[in-house]
């Protein structure tokens, strides 16, 4: 089964272990002379030093691209560009960034993909056969959208895109990598549309809070990951109510991301 050793990138791993984060944030480097870095990670001195060391022994670093803006995936890019001659940050949200990209677009030997849904400025990144997923595919569980209008959509669009390409591996943000891509991929996308299956039952049944829908639907998430189903159960909630198959009486999602 494929590797990263086998495409010769090393991943490093932050010493951020929790819920969501698994044991920890991957940071990815691929490519020598120079090197090209996804997600440096959290901010903490040891992960920094250690991508610094390992870009160095690589022939230094042409670029550092972001998946996403959360802290645990982004906080360390402005202190490892400091540390690394000003190479370019790229990300999607404007700002977060000293370059922006949008879905198709190439930087260095990344192709940027369009996967928002755990965040709407989320972007999948692919070289070659490997794609580098952030938070858009984990390499155990799986991830929580966040309720923004067409997030469940967007997400179901961009995990259909990723299904699309000839991956061999995908080195995800948390969790280890995933060296069959089409199975992964398709137990993602049934995985939603059986809990969409599980919720629309719930509803049917005349269920229509929230601790109850997530009691009927969710109930195999632990109590520390009931909030973050709760907002995928908004994120599912929007797309019934865009595709017309929300009741009027059920509950709508209560919060925007």
């Amino acid at each position: 089964m494929p590797d990263p050793a086998d495409f010769d990138i090393a991943c490093l791993r932050a010493d951020n272990p929790g819920p969501f984060t698994l044991s920890g944030t991957n940071t990815w480097l691929l490519g020598r002379d120079p090197a090209w870095v996804v997600d440096p990670g959290p901010a903490i001195d040891a992960h920094v030093g250690a991508v610094v060391a390992e870009a160095e022994r690589r022939g230094g670093i042409g670029g550092i691209a972001l998946t996403h803006h959360h802290a645990d995936h982004a906080a360390a890019a402005s202190v490892l560009r400091e540390h690394s001659g000003d190479p370019p940050i790229a990300a999607a949200r404007s700002g977060l960034g000293t370059v922006t990209l949008a879905g198709g677009e190439a930087f260095g030997p990344l192709v940027a993909v369009a996967t928002p849904g755990h965040a709407p400025d989320h972007l999948a990144f692919v070289a070659d056969a490997v794609c580098f997923s952030g938070d858009a595919v984990l390499g155990e569980g799986s991830v929580f959208i966040t309720p923004d209008p067409g997030a469940l959509r967007g997400y179901l669009e961009g995990l259909r895109r990723l299904r699309a390409l000839a991956l061999r591996l995908i080195c995800p943000g948390h969790g280890p990598p995933v060296s069959d891509p089409a199975a992964k991929l398709d137990e993602y996308v049934a995985h939603r549309l059986d809990r969409e299956r599980r919720l629309i039952e719930a509803i049917e049944r005349g269920t229509r809070g929230e601790a109850d829908l997530l009691d009927q639907v969710w109930e195999d998430a632990p109590a520390v990951l009931r909030p973050a189903a709760a907002f995928t159960l908004r994120a599912h909630l929007d797309k019934l109510r865009e595709e017309g198959r929300l009741p009027p009486d059920a509950e709508e999602p209560l919060m925007r991301g």
